[in-house]
């Protein structure tokens, strides 16, 4: 599909992905609470398995159905969950559109996650995959961002070896 089918100007497709840019940006920086803006209100979150997502298996292993929904889960991670401090790292590449339905853009993009312990330094990879995300671009024609309705992460391993405490 081109993209002069899809969006209408060049500064649309860059608002579409400074959107799954600002995500990764967000949580690599420790601004996890800023992820729930990029969302809609009922928008939905979903970590799930390339093994689960094939087989059409509905077991994921984070699925948050509101923008509220994992704002609670972030504020449960800051209040009650103890863990040694860490930083992540997102590497994403190739954001595509894939597909366009009234105001909505399917959209493709691989993503890594390295996470890197503060005490020792050791890093280790806890996620690769590709993002399939909904994104509503219906705001851009009065001047303002699209939003997530869905961010689905379709991790390629069978498991995170790790609590997964934060978004990816």
């Amino acid at each position: 599909m081109s993209l002069n089918m899809t969006l209408n100007n060049e500064s649309h497709f860059r608002a579409v992905e400074n959107l799954v840019f600002e995500w990764a940006r967000s949580i690599d920086e420790n601004r996890v609470e800023d992820v729930c803006n990029l969302l809609a209100p009922a928008g939905r979150y979903t970590v799930i398995s390339r093994f689960n997502q094939d087989r059409g298996l509905p077991l994921a292993i984070m699925d948050s159905r509101s923008a509220d929904q994992l704002r609670d889960r972030i504020m449960s991670m800051r209040i009650a969950n103890v863990y040694e401090p860490q930083h992540y790292r997102h590497i994403v590449s190739g954001v595509q559109i894939v597909g366009k339905e009234a105001n909505l853009l399917q959209l493709r993009s691989n993503y890594m996650v390295v996470r890197t312990m503060e005490l020792t330094g050791d890093m280790k990879i806890i996620s690769v995959g590709q993002c399939q995300d909904l994104v509503d671009i219906s705001a851009l024609s009065t001047g303002g961002d699209p939003v997530f309705q869905e961010r689905k992460f379709v991790f390629d391993s069978r498991v995170i070896e790790t609590l997964l405490i934060i978004p990816l």
